[in-house]
């Protein structure tokens, strides 16, 4: 075997579930143990359960079968032990306290946090109190800064597109309009990509706020050219060119009062103005859940390897990135507090438009 400056670390994953995150899990413990001889300690519950100590070595046993398991067998939650920290009733002790008690307690060398913006934020902050922290780039959303991917988008790619392919038959069979709301709070790389690649008519992004007059006469075009249904993908997180104008604070209220998600509110705005009958259908989970692709497991698993590679190196304070098609590591102060939206010149932006697909601008 060879040498390492890590004996034992945690593993944890965080925030939502995306598909690749055991065979990410698998490819860092298999490599860590079988390379250099490390032992895996499973955190469960994101960071509640760092805070908490809920903690267990994990077996080689658990790794078996995991490469093409969905969700994630550690367990997750949205915990934030930096946000609004509130001392323990029995122990009296801050989140950060207790959970340098219980790195110090499982004598942990490093730990290893598999999440998205909020995960990556928070394995930040733990890197400035001290811990070792290598953090992985998972999220449907793909919108981590500084790597190309995260896994995760692949397969949620695919089960949007090939939602869309399916409701593409009963738009046209009912002749309506049909909208398909997709994920994406903050950036629409999931909303605009599975978009081209089902052939949606119409693409409303975070990026890119929408009038829906715009939207309305490209649906009324379309009919009067003799098509008789339209396909909307919308990603949640799309906002009105009057949204636009609010700030955070403001547009936070306004959708916190919203009766609905936003596809229904398109739908109702388009029927106002074309009296042409719409339809919805939210995706939501499904976007998540399932066996993850080849391409996630194939990301997750080099992403995995390399963070094994990290832990023996001492190489700290790094997310695991690719870019230009090669593995590196960003220091994660880079990376936190910062969402990856979508360039106005974006290749696919333009592709989009020059197909005559209508960004509703």
């Amino acid at each position: 075997m060879e040498s390492s400056k890590v004996k034992r670390f945690g593993i944890l994953t965080s925030g939502g579930d995306a598909p690749g995150l055991n065979a990410a899990i698998r490819a860092v413990c298999r490599t860590a143990s079988i390379q250099y001889g490390m032992q895996a300690v499973a955190i469960h519950n994101g960071y509640r359960g760092l805070v908490e100590g809920d903690m267990e070595e994990l077996a080689p046993s658990s790794l078996v079968g995991l490469l093409t398991e969905g969700g994630t067998i550690l367990g997750t939650s949205r915990d934030k032990p930096f946000k609004n920290p509130v001392p323990d009733a029995e122990s009296g002790l801050l989140p950060i306290e207790a959970i340098k008690e219980n790195y110090k307690k499982w004598n942990l060398d490093a730990l290893v946090c598999l999440g998205g913006n909020g995960t990556n934020t928070t394995a930040c902050l733990l890197s400035h109190e001290g811990l070792n922290v290598i953090g992985l780039p998972k999220t449907i959303d793909n919108d981590i800064v500084c790597t190309d991917m995260t896994f995760g988008f692949h397969t949620a790619l695919d089960v949007a597109t090939d939602a869309i392919d399916r409701i593409h038959t009963t738009a046209h069979s009912h002749s309506r309009i049909m909208v398909i709301e997709v994920m994406g709070h903050k950036a629409g790389w999931l909303g605009l990509y599975s978009g081209i690649a089902g052939g949606g008519d119409v693409i409303l992004i975070p990026e890119i706020p929408y009038d829906i007059n715009s939207v309305a006469k490209k649906v009324m075009e379309r009919r009067d050219a003799g098509k008789n249904f339209s396909i909307i993908v919308v990603a949640e997180g799309a906002k009105s060119k009057e949204e636009a104008l609010l700030d955070k604070k403001a547009f936070k209220k306004a959708r916190a009062e919203m009766p609905y998600s936003i596809a229904y509110r398109v739908a109702h705005e388009l029927e106002q103005a074309t009296s042409l009958e719409s339809r919805v259908t939210v995706l939501g989970y499904l976007q998540r859940g399932g066996t993850p692709s080849s391409y996630d497991r194939i990301l997750a698993t080099q992403f995995g390897t390399a963070a094994a590679h990290f832990l023996a190196e001492g190489d700290f304070g790094k997310l695991v990135a690719l870019q230009n098609g090669k593995i590196t590591g960003v220091p994660l102060d880079m990376i936190a507090g910062k969402v990856k939206n979508i360039p106005a010149n974006h290749l696919m932006i333009e592709t989009a438009r020059e197909l005559g697909t209508c960004l509703g601008d």
